[in-house]
This record gives C-alpha cells, structure tokens and sequence, in this order.
C-alpha cells in the first residue's frame, strides 16, 4: 500500500509579499500585486500593448541567500531559492540529520533564465563579439538550473527534475513529487515552482499573441479580474513557491508540524491546440475526475476549488464548464477563487502558488476574495465566486493548472486531522 504523502513546510515570494504570513495577510485582505512596468532599460514601455504587469519590486537575492548561490543563476531560480529555503526552515527539517540521497528536488518552471538570456543575445548582437558572452551563460539560462541550485544549497542528493509544461509545470513537479514518493524513491521532496519571465521579448511575445490585459493600462489593480464580464486578458506575473512534501512516517517520525495531505494528482493532454484549450470543458472536467479517483473521493467531498483562472475569455468560461461537469448542482455550492487576481499570471510557479493558497485556505479557514469580480460572466457565474473574504470550514480542496500545449494537471488536497 503506498504511503500517505504530506506537506511540512511552505516557502512563497509573490508580488503581495515575501513569506508565508505576509502573502497570506495580503491575500486575505484582498491586496492586489499588480502595477504598472516603469520601463525596459532601452525600450519604451509605451511601445507594448500591455504595460502592467505583477511584479516584486526591489528584490534584492543577497537579502536572502548567499552570494556564491545568488550570482550563479536567473532572476527566476533565485526566487526558487527563496521559496525552497523557506521551506525548509518552515518544516523544520535538519538536513544533517537526514538521508541525503533520500530527499530529491522536483522544480516546475515554464521560461527559465530568459533575463539573462535576452541580455546576452543583445550583447551579442550589439558588439558582434562572441567572446564576451558571459561564460556562466548556458547553466544560467537552462530549465534546470533551479532545481540544481536548490540542491547544491540544500544538500539534497536525491531525484532532481525540472519539469516545465508551461502554465502548469510547477502542479505537475508537486504530483510527480507525490508519485516519487509514493513508489518508495524518495523520503522527502522540495518541490518548487517558480518564474521571473517580464522581460521585453517574452513579453512582446504574450502582447502579440493578444494575450494579456491591455484595457487597464491606466488602472492596473483593475486589470486582472477572471470570472468578471470585463476582462480582457490575463496579467503576466512573476514568484516563486516552495513545498515540502514527505511520508506521513517521515514527518512524524520527526514530529513535525503537518499543513495537508496530498491525496490525490492527475495529468492529461488534450492534444488539441497549443495555446486554447478545447471549448466544452470536457478534458478538464476528465482531468478533476482522474484526480478525485487517485485521492478515493467523490466529487461531493470536496470543499474548495483554486481555480486556474487567467482572466481570459476563454480559459475562464471552459474551466467552469469542466466544474458544472464534475460537481453538477454542487457547482454552486463549492468556495471558488482565483489567486491570479491578486498577483497575476506567474506562469510555470502558478501551480505551486496555488497549492500554497489551497494548503493556507485549509488550515485557517479563510478565502480570500477574487479582485475585481464586479459584474459576473454570465458564463462564469457560481455563487461560490465572491469579491469578499469568506470563513468557512474546509476539508477537501482542489487546486487546478492548465498550460500551453494543451495540458492539463489538478491535485487534490486534504486537511490533516491528527489521531
């Protein structure tokens, strides 16, 4: 019988706050993290279609970790960093006590070290000198360099895997985190999500793609607001959230302190478009169902959705019809929200962010409110959406991820009740 798999520590940097409590305040209280983008060095900000973006102002990494680790990698993995390390002084673990070929790193990430990297591609460009591309340029900008910089940090010797399915990367790296551990192969993993990607080409990227919010240049907190009749596109966002996760043994063995159980974990394709997903709902009400199955639960258990919610047209509307499929008449009885609403769309770190939000939900009680949702998408509409704080007890929750290249991930999240 495979092990009960739970989270001991959590790690979050978000556009609303640096550390657990101070995300969660923000949260709850409604805050929004979403400003305009003051300039791209060189490139006027006038010049895009959108110019607001969720952003972590004046982050500096040498406040949080040491510089050996800080100058070796992207903006995006020392967020990650943060996160992680977070993590693991929240879960109290000692290291040095613990098997290190037994504790494995698992980082979900959708556009790596792209700072680094356009900087470098411009460099080039501009001096037409080869030899002066940064040598540290090729393990900067790879996917993986995150997880191994947690690694290295941490001193976990165990599986190390970057997964990166663009908007979902971060929930598959927790489930398949789960399945690791549930197969015997590990004891305990970080397992991480982060992105930093609000640089002027991937950007100019998302603005061609008519993807972001650009009727709210002039009102930022106002743009990001999923589910509500006005949105016009997501907001791009940037952060990083960390999660230990390890047996239910493991953790009490070590008498650690216990946020949830990881119950549950699915992950389809849809092998249908590579940026929208398939208009009836039916894959991603197919991929709750796989994950309600993995944790032995009924869709009449669950309590509590964090919806992926971008603010787009779309996504919005076939995320709730996939929620009508599964719940029916409960639909409109579960607590909806949306996290992007606060922080914006982080991309690959979303999942985790929004595993995070779910885990804290849990525990305390509390939802926090969907930001800017004023005039219901008729579409859209469940009375469990709501712009106000809300206290409730909560049992079961499900967090969902959906990503480019038509994939699907939702995990299931339990409270834990000590015996």
């Amino acid at each position: 019988m495979a092990p009960k798999v739970v989270v001991t520590g959590l790690g979050i940097i978000t556009p609303i706050g640096t550390g657990l409590n101070q995300f969660w305040n923000a949260a709850i209280e409604g805050h929004s993290g979403i400003s305009k983008i003051p300039s791209f060095e060189n490139l006027p900000i006038d010049a895009y279609r959108s110019r607001i973006a969720g952003q972590i102002h004046d982050f500096d990494p040498l406040g949080y970790i040491e510089e050996k680790y800080a100058s070796r990698v992207d903006r995006y993995a020392q967020l990650g960093l943060v996160a992680a390390q977070e993590a693991l002084e929240d879960s109290g673990v000692q290291m040095e006590r613990e098997n290190p070929d037994r504790v494995g790193v698992m980082v979900g990430a959708g556009m790596g070290g792209m700072m680094m990297g356009e900087r470098e591609i411009s460099q080039l460009y501009d001096t037409k000198k080869p030899n002066r591309v940064h040598p540290n340029f090729i393990p900067t900008i790879t996917l993986n360099s995150a997880s191994g910089i947690i690694a290295m940090a941490s001193g976990a010797r165990g599986p190390n895997i970057t997964i990166s399915t663009a908007c979902s990367s971060s929930i598959h790296a927790i489930g398949q985190a789960l399945n690791t551990i549930r197969a015997g192969k590990a004891d305990m993993i970080i397992a991480a999500g982060a992105d930093a990607s609000i640089t002027p080409l991937v950007f100019a990227g998302f603005c061609s793609l008519r993807a972001l919010s650009s009727r709210y240049n002039d009102h930022p907190t106002h743009a990001s607001r999923p589910f509500d009749r006005g949105r016009d596109g997501f907001v791009m966002g940037e952060g990083a959230g960390a999660l230990i996760l390890e047996t239910l043994q493991h953790a009490k063995r070590r008498r650690a302190r216990i946020y949830a159980e990881v119950a549950g974990y699915a992950s389809t394709s849809e092998a249908y478009h590579m940026v929208v997903p398939k208009e009836d709902g039916a894959e991603i009400a197919k991929t709750m169902r796989l994950a309600l199955d993995d944790a032995q639960l009924r869709p009449g258990q669950v309590d509590y959705v964090n919806a992926h919610a971008t603010s787009t047209m779309v996504g919005d509307e076939v995320e709730i019809r996939g929620l009508r499929q599964v719940f029916k008449s409960r639909a409109n009885k579960l607590f909806i929200n949306a996290t992007k609403s606060l922080i914006g769309h982080t991309l690959g770190a979303a999942g985790a962010l929004g595993t995070i939000t779910a885990i804290m939900a849990l525990n305390t009680g509390v939802v926090h409110p969907t930001l800017n949702f004023e005039d219901p998408d008729p579409e859209c509409q469940l009375d469990g959406i709501s712009g106000k704080t809300r206290e409730t007890q909560l049992k079961v929750a499900m967090t969902n991820a959906f990503g480019f290249g038509s994939n699907n991930g939702v995990l299931i999240l339990k409270r834990f009740a000590a015996r």
